[in-house]
């Protein structure tokens, strides 16, 4: 049986990415997002990847899915968690329940996923639990209130992970992506960037892959890429 690998997430940019480059390297991949329609589109390209239609911030969902998974692929060798809820507003502005659901989304969500594939990940043999994030995880600008709290706690969460599974055989690594990703709604708002300025999808993905697959000599936990033309 083919290894598995679980990214939540999949959405038209980097969750499809990643995806693709997982599936391309031989692995099943089980594919998690709130859209049944993207994922089955997604699924009829790639004969051995999977819709699990799921919103990741309902932890009774979420486990439903990965038990469905399990039942279907065994024990996963990977997991990304790419799924993430954003808002753009100032702690004055934004509604506080954004900043809860957010918290949902990109910590809790983790928690639940981690607590579910570290275990077995260890059972097996070892894996590799993988978080993308973002600058926001590392500071606090004024109209990322309702977003960069949950980075940051997603951030040190995931630490916190790595330290408890690491000696255990189990990689969690935390990615920055200090960019914009070039998605259609980026490209909108900064239409007089070039293509520079964006960061690939696809490359996103080479370095999860990457990371999913270093030697336990040198594992990495925090793994930082940006465009080479971004300022810093």
């Amino acid at each position: 049986m083919k290894s598995l690998a679980i990214v939540t997430g999949v959405g038209p940019g980097t969750g499809a990415s990643i995806v693709r480059r997982f599936h391309e390297g031989g692995y099943q991949v089980a594919m998690l997002a709130r859209s049944a329609e993207r994922l089955d589109a997604l699924a009829k390209e790639l004969p051995d990847a999977f819709a699990v239609p799921c919103d990741v911030s309902d932890p009774p969902a979420l486990h439903a899915a990965l038990d469905q998974i399990e039942a279907r692929a065994g024990a996963p060798k990977v997991a990304v968690h790419n799924a993430v809820g954003g808002a753009f507003a100032n702690f004055l502005d934004v509604d506080p329940a954004v900043l809860e659901r957010n918290f949902q989304v990109n910590v809790m969500a983790l928690m639940h996923l981690g607590r579910w594939a570290a275990p077995r990940m260890e059972k097996a043999g070892g894996g590799a639990l993988i978080v993308t994030g973002n600058t926001s995880a590392e500071r606090g600008r004024a109209n990322f209130a309702g977003f960069a709290p949950t980075k940051a706690a997603q951030r040190i969460l995931a630490e916190s992970m790595a330290r408890t599974m690491g000696p255990r055989g189990v990689h969690v690594a935390y990615l920055v992506i200090d960019a914009a990703i070039d998605l259609e709604w980026q490209r909108k708002n900064n239409p007089e960037k070039p293509d520079d300025y964006f960061c690939r999808p696809v490359d996103i993905a080479e370095e999860v892959w990457h990371i999913a697959h270093q030697a336990k000599s040198a594992w990495s936990f925090r793994s930082e890429i940006r465009p080479f033309a971004e300022v810093w």
